[in-house]
């Protein structure tokens, strides 16, 4: 493979489907997105490893959906790591890319770097949000903490909310390019047993059934390298996996990292606040200052011109 093919496929998704089974899916690659996902903050490796465990499956949820707006995930514990928050923006128009962002918030004191990642979550939930603009009513759906993954804790969300079977085979980690410094990279493939008709013979029921099987038993030979590429498109990944299952693939989507912090958005979180409270936020130079948790923008402000009272004064 080329570079340039290397390249192309790089913070993507691609979608496609089984032909000969009711399935579909998506392979994605993020590399340059998620790594800066996590460069704008100086986390541990294990949360680094949440980050772009959830930041993957983010990406290929969101590109399932037909999103106008927003796709969130958001995964909460009583652990040391008390919250993973991810969001998806939908592309603007058509030929855009998406947007990812994502954060997580922990107790760096009660790490312990040789757990399991996944078990510094604690007991909690997983939940999907999903925003599809001004006037639409917001969609969210809870699960609990469940599996050994997130991606357990996904699909067992689309089981129970959804009734989707779904599957997820992921790979992430820090990889080094001849030539190149060490980056972030991660790959996965989602599949998706879609509803049948509820009126269909038992036997057609029993063949779709048959067919969720064996794809996952496909899925299952999968390597992590594979996954992450870049000696494997997707195509190629997608054709070795499922050749009897006839894969047909549709255009990619590109995703890039992207962050909708601005300081007027800030203002308007603090427009809520009377003067009084706005003092108390005030620090000894005399300005208001709010740092954003996804991009680590830094916004510094005159307190005079902040605060519902400022407004109507």
């Amino acid at each position: 493979m080329s570079i340039g093919e290397q390249i192309a496929w790089d913070d993507t998704v691609l979608p496609f489907q089984l032909d000969n089974s009711d399935i579909r899916g998506r392979v994605a690659r993020l590399d340059g997105a998620l790594e800066k996902v996590l460069e704008k903050h100086d986390y541990p490796a294990l949360v680094e490893g949440l980050i772009a465990e959830a930041t993957l499956l983010t990406a290929m949820i969101g590109q399932t959906i037909k999103l106008r707006w927003k796709l969130s995930i958001q995964i909460r514990g009583d652990g040391p790591v008390r919250l993973i928050a991810t969001d998806y923006y939908a592309p603007e128009h058509e030929g855009a890319p998406a947007r990812i962002r994502a954060y997580a918030s922990f107790d760096h004191d009660r790490l312990d770097e040789a757990a399991s990642p996944y078990g510094q979550i604690g007991k909690g939930y997983f939940a999907i949000l999903i925003d599809q603009g001004p006037d639409m009513t917001p969609y969210q759906g809870i699960t609990p903490l469940a599996g050994q993954s997130l991606s357990a804790c996904a699909e067992t969300y689309f089981a129970q909310s959804e009734q989707l079977p779904t599957r997820f085979a992921l790979s992430y980690g820090r990889s080094t390019q001849p030539g190149q410094p060490q980056a972030w990279r991660a790959g996965g493939v989602m599949l998706q047993h879609m509803p049948g008709n509820s009126e269909a013979p038992r036997r057609e029921v029993a063949e779709q059934a048959e067919n969720w099987t064996r794809a996952n038993m496909l899925l299952d030979t999968v390597e992590e390298l594979e996954l992450i590429g870049p000696q494997v498109g997707p195509p190629e990944l997608l054709a070795r996996l499922f050749h009897e299952e006839a894969p047909r693939v549709y255009d990619p989507q590109a995703v890039h990292f992207g962050c909708t912090c601005s300081e007027d958005k800030v203002r308007s979180a603090l427009s809520i606040y009377s003067a009084k409270d706005i003092a108390t936020m005030t620090t000894p130079e005399g300005t208001v200052t709010a740092d954003c948790q996804f991009c680590g923008a830094h916004y510094v402000m005159a307190p005079e011109t902040l605060g519902f009272e400022a407004d109507n004064g």
